[in-house]
């Protein structure tokens, strides 16, 4: 009877202890491994310092940064769920939605991101390259849709059509450009800093950043001013993990901010993990972007009047509608 109390005291002594150090306890991250992927642009810098500053850990037990090199990459990266969240141009995740893939739009960041750069220093916008060859190294994807959709406006205006020069990618029009042979080049940041910096470098031609096509966009277009370009999606299979998707858009608005406030040292981390980016190149590139992160949920009107003016252009570029609320996120 003696002993059967003393066993009952030290039972509670134990419960007693194991309550009291519970809230000290930390449980393992539910995820083994989360993977963000991005381009080489300013949309995915954010990323990079998430990873750095281990910002998920509370989630997983490795973050790691993936880098794609095109959006048909990126497409089959993420039907292989090979990564969890991606920064991408914001009609992708539409289009996958619209086509029966469940991911979820958590963010824009990125409204700003394309810049006209020229040789001749009378070129002062979109509207002076009436008659001429602008080189362009895109294809099928959102800036392609977008100066089509710019110049078709100026041409209904009265202005002289544009004659496009597709290029194979950024480096070749950055080549064209750099040998002479181009005279007008469109492109994404980082690339427009990288030309300008590899001319400023090479100073035996003179190169001018004009205007970006978000100032020209919102000239054509008053009542569709705002360009929301890129963001973070969630893949899939992460969709419905709410709590992990309200965690990753709360910390890449903090990095985003902290890469638009201190663009030196976020360039410099970029670098480390871009290494044939320059530094100075990464930097101008983080100031000349407006990168502004929101919820999705809260720019869905910006977000639908861009899907409604792709739908009436490029219908494809979107999958023919517009997504339904619960493609809004996080």
């Amino acid at each position: 009877m003696f002993k059967s109390i003393l066993l009952s005291r030290a039972y509670a002594s134990v419960a007693l202890l194991f309550f009291m150090l519970a809230p000290f306890a930390h449980a393992a991250p539910p995820y083994a491994k989360l993977t963000l992927a991005g381009p080489g642009a300013v949309v995915s810098y954010p990323l990079l310092h998430m990873v750095e500053t281990n910002a998920l850990k509370d989630y997983a037990q490795q973050v790691q940064f993936r880098l794609w090199q095109s959006p048909d990459q990126l497409r089959v990266l993420l039907a292989k769920k090979e990564i969890d969240f991606s920064a991408v141009p914001s009609n992708l995740p539409a289009l996958m939605f619209n086509r029966g893939d469940p991911v979820k739009l958590l963010n824009i960041s990125v409204w700003g991101i394309l810049w006209l750069v020229s040789r001749d220093p009378d070129v002062k916008g979109f509207e002076d390259l009436g008659g001429q060859e602008l080189l362009v190294p895109f294809q099928r994807d959102l800036p392609a849709v977008l100066l089509d959709t710019l110049l078709q406006a100026h041409k209904e205006k009265g202005g002289k059509p544009v004659r496009l020069r597709r290029t194979r990618d950024a480096q070749d029009a950055i080549a064209l450009m750099l040998t002479g042979q181009g005279k007008h080049a469109l492109l994404v940041e980082p690339t427009a800093s990288l030309l300008l910096w590899r001319a400023e470098q090479q100073g035996t031609i003179a190169l001018h950043r004009v205007q970006s096509l978000e100032d020209a966009w919102r000239d054509a277009f008053p009542n569709r001013a705002e360009l929301p370009q890129a963001g973070i999606m969630a893949n899939s299979h992460m969709a419905k993990d709410t709590e992990l998707n309200h965690a990753v858009e709360r910390a890449y608005a903090a990095s985003a901010a902290w890469c638009k406030s201190n663009t030196q040292a976020c360039a410099q981390l970029v670098h480390r993990y871009i290494p044939h980016l320059p530094v100075p190149a990464i930097e101008t590139a983080i100031r000349v972007t407006r990168l502004d992160s929101r919820p999705a949920s809260e720019v869905r009107p910006q977000l639908e009047a861009l899907y409604g003016l792709l739908g009436e252009q490029y219908p494809q570029a979107i999958g023919g509608r517009l997504p339904d609320a619960g493609f809004y996120g996080p």
